[in-house]
């Protein structure tokens, strides 16, 4: 299932995409109002919209209208760092490293002012920041309250998938020493297009993943390069941190970002700026002023 959310009227609204159309459901007839309540209620729910999908109008899909899936996050954003082995390798000696002999994997967030829908404009301001770099990355949506998941197991907390952009300010980035502030600003976290269910995704470690800036293509790789797999990064943030239906977490970006290019690119107003995952889709959001 495909399941986004669309601005309808001024009001957010949920919508099953298939490749008709997409199917908007309405609050006043029983239907959760937001993502997150979909996804707490997500087993009653899929069975309630198998029952019914057949009585429920098909309308053509309006890209415009697409919001991020869940406009708005109870948490922060969970991110892993330095988590493709080829970025590894291109940002080695770039700020804090990655240990895969100690299995302590960089983290950080991005904060819930963050989320960007799939074709809404990217803040730019120079007196903020003059390095706006992309960073493409399969986003996980968990889909229900766990606590210290074994790996083994993981994947079952895991409602679906979408595609993110972890927008960074490199030079707040490594002025502060610390990620939050260069990885926080306003609208920096495109989201979507949509959620893909977990039953739709057989193996999240065999997806291709793509950025392109301007259509030339900056990144390209797939998630069996990941250091640490989807379940392995679930297990993680989930040691004595319990996990809630609706958190996101980023799994992090392959090679080929901005600053490390020589010379370094950074986006600038009028850019465009693609992101795509394999079997979810394709976001298109322009840098603006």
């Amino acid at each position: 299932m495909r399941i986004g959310t669309f601005n309808i009227d001024g009001r957010a609204r949920l919508g099953v995409i298939s490749d008709e159309g997409v199917q908007y459901l309405n609050d006043s007839e029983g239907w959760p109002a937001n993502m997150v309540e979909w996804i707490s209620a997500s087993e009653e729910m899929e069975e309630r919209y198998s029952n019914l999908k057949d009585s429920i109008d098909i309308s053509p899909i309006d890209n415009s209208s697409l919001i991020a899936p869940i406009p708005k996050l109870i948490g922060n954003v969970m991110c892993l760092g330095k988590n493709y082995a080829a970025h590894a390798e291109e940002t080695a000696g770039e700020g804090s490293s990655v240990s895969v002999e100690t299995g302590y994997p960089l983290v950080f967030t991005k904060g819930t002012n963050t989320i960007n829908g799939p074709y809404g404009k990217i803040p730019y301001d120079p007196s903020v920041s003059s390095q706006i770099d992309w960073e493409v990355e399969l986003a996980v949506i968990i889909g229900r309250e766990c606590i210290n998941v074994d790996a083994r197991n993981a994947l079952s907390n895991v409602f679906g998938y979408t595609v993110l952009n972890d927008i960074s300010a490199r030079d707040i980035q490594y002025r502060h020493k610390q990620f939050y502030l260069g990885k926080s600003l306003n609208g920096s976290c495109p989201m979507g297009p949509w959620i893909v269910t977990s039953d739709e995704i057989d193996n999240p470690q065999c997806l291709d993943i793509k950025c392109w800036v301007n259509n030339d293509l900056m990144q390209e790789s797939n998630t069996s390069d990941q250091i640490y797999s989807v379940a392995e990064t679930i297990s993680i943030f989930s040691k004595g941190h319990t996990l809630f239906p609706g958190d996101v977490i980023a799994t992090g970006t392959p090679a080929g970002v901005g600053f490390v290019r020589k010379p370094p690119r950074f986006l600038v107003p009028g850019d465009v700026l693609e992101s795509e995952v394999q079997g979810i889709g394709r976001m298109r959001n322009v840098v603006g002023d």
